[in-house]
């Protein structure tokens, strides 16, 4: 049985895959002497060797279908952002983080492979604004191990992988979701693992968070004082913390939106209407005021972008409900915190970060190129505790990047994500595709969402939401490429 390697249909490029090499005497062999060889391991090495040997032979043949299947990889790569801290509070004393990098290194070594093979590094895949904007922005982030500033080197090498690594994933998704099955398939991902992340926290809502997970949390000072608000524990399901939560579910919502302005079906609309409730309620479980207003922010564009009657009213009807939620008396918690996000000047959080943001306006002001990645929050704390920077919390996307990378940084990121942003817009207008239309309408919110919740919070350092963003941005450019060669092709059979 043969498959085809390539992402592109049209390709003849095909790989036998090794388990039907292995189907026949010479399988069986091979398979034979691999538990012969368990066995006597197990015997003279004891238990342990018998592990390992079993953990290999899972591992070995991850790692080749990660490389030579890099779809099923980049669903792994999915799945593992998604569920990366709810393994971790197992107490598996494994550096699932560097899995995560080893994972994207695999996935970048198959399309190295791939583009050597194929020799297809096409034009269209890096000469663009984004593509050149995204590698200036990783080349700055690399020669900040030379700035004359940092305290610490070692943070940059702690801090510089994440960074790298995620951004260059953008090209890995640009090379791979090429097809409109692709796409398909990693956004039906993204939603089913949403799900989960929502359906856990009605779980912790409702029927609270496992003992352990909660023994951990009261022995943690930080963490009661961030996660404990009056008498109630913001809900984090089974990501890192209530911010990554809740904007994953705000994300996912926001997808839903957008498919739901193309969806004919009764059965599928109402699917996508309970997922949106759902998600959004696990949104308010979470207590983070940032997320609040993403969703009302995030329906200006869809309005603006989709403009229809339809569309202008189911806007309407949302601002109006929404605007109820604000101002009406509630003995809830839950929305009594939601209005608050409203009303920034009345929280008290809110004036620590304002005042906070203006003091160290003079220190980024004064270091065109910043005090290094990796100078403030965990890493700074760890790697030059005795620094300035060290101690500031930067409580932003927006504020940490000005900060360890300079007023110049700032300018870079933010023509970075202006220049996605403007991508977005571009091909919605030019997609002819009512499909490929939709997925990119749905990505360029996901982008939007993501960009203003990056000032309140910190939206892009933490797994799943630095990958899915990366993903949404490589998505809306191959909708583009897949609509223009099915309109050249189309136009060829005339």
């Amino acid at each position: 049985m043969k498959y085809q390697l390539s992402p592109d249909p049209q390709s003849e490029l095909t790989h036998t895959p090794f388990i039907d090499r292995m189907n026949g005497k010479v399988g069986m062999v091979v398979l034979g002497l691999i538990a012969i060889g368990l066995g006597v391991a197990t015997i003279y090495g004891g238990i342990t060797s018998g592990i390992l040997l079993l953990v290999a032979m899972i591992a070995i043949p991850a790692v080749y279908a990660i490389v030579v299947y890099p779809l099923f990889g980049i669903v792994v790569l999915l799945t593992m952002g998604f569920f990366l801290f709810f393994i971790l509070r197992f107490g598996i004393n494994f550096p699932l983080g560097t899995l995560m990098d080893g994972l994207e290194m695999l996935l970048l070594l198959g399309l190295l492979m791939k583009v050597k093979q194929r020799r297809d590094w096409e034009i269209s895949i890096y000469k663009n604004p984004v593509s050149l904007m995204i590698l200036i922005w990783i080349g700055y982030n690399l020669i900040q191990v030379a700035n004359p500033w940092a305290e610490s080197r070692l943070a940059w090498v702690y801090t510089v992988r994440s960074v790298a690594a995620v951004t260059i994933m953008y090209f890995v998704f640009v090379y791979y979701l090429r097809t409109v099955k692709a796409i398909r398939l990693v956004i039906r991902t993204w939603l089913v693992l949403a799900v989960c992340g929502a359906i856990y926290g009605f779980k912790q809502e409702f029927f609270g968070i496992a003992p352990g997970e909660l023994q951990d949390l009261w022995n943690n000072p930080t963490s009661v004082s961030l996660l404990y608000i009056n008498g109630i524990w913001r809900k984090y399901s089974i990501f890192s913390d209530p911010v990554s939560f809740s904007y994953t579910m705000v994300c996912a919502s926001l997808i839903c939106v957008a498919l739901l302005s193309n969806v004919k079906s009764w059965l599928k609309r109402g699917i996508l209407c309970l997922m949106i409730l759902a998600f959004l309620m696990a949104m308010l479980y979470s207590g983070t005021r940032g997320a609040y207003v993403l969703v009302p922010a995030a329906l200006v564009p869809f309005a603006i972008l989709n403009f229809s009657k339809k569309i202008l009213f189911a806007s309407l009807a949302a601002a109006a409900f929404i605007a109820i939620l604000i101002v009406m008396p509630t003995s809830s918690p839950t929305i009594a915190r939601f209005q608050t996000a409203f009303r920034p000047s009345d929280d008290a959080s809110f004036n620590v970060r304002k005042y906070n943001q203006k003091r160290i306006q003079p220190y980024i002001l004064s270091h065109p190129i910043g005090g290094g990645l990796g100078s403030t929050g965990a890493w700074g704390a760890r790697f030059a505790p005795q620094s300035f920077l060290a101690t500031f919390p930067p409580d932003s996307g927006y504020i940490r990047v000005a900060v360890e990378l300079g007023w110049i940084g700032l300018l870079l990121f933010c023509l970075m994500m202006f220049t996605i942003l403007k991508m977005g817009i571009n091909n919605f207008y030019k997609i002819r595709n009512t499909e490929l239309k939709t997925y990119c309408l749905a990505m360029t919110l996901v982008i939007f969402a993501l960009n203003v919740g990056n000032f309140p919070q910190e939206a892009l350092v933490q797994f799943p939401n630095n990958i899915l963003f990366f993903m949404a941005a490589a998505i809306v450019h191959t909708t583009f490429l897949i609509d223009r060669k099915e309109s050249l092709n189309a136009e060829n059979k005339i």
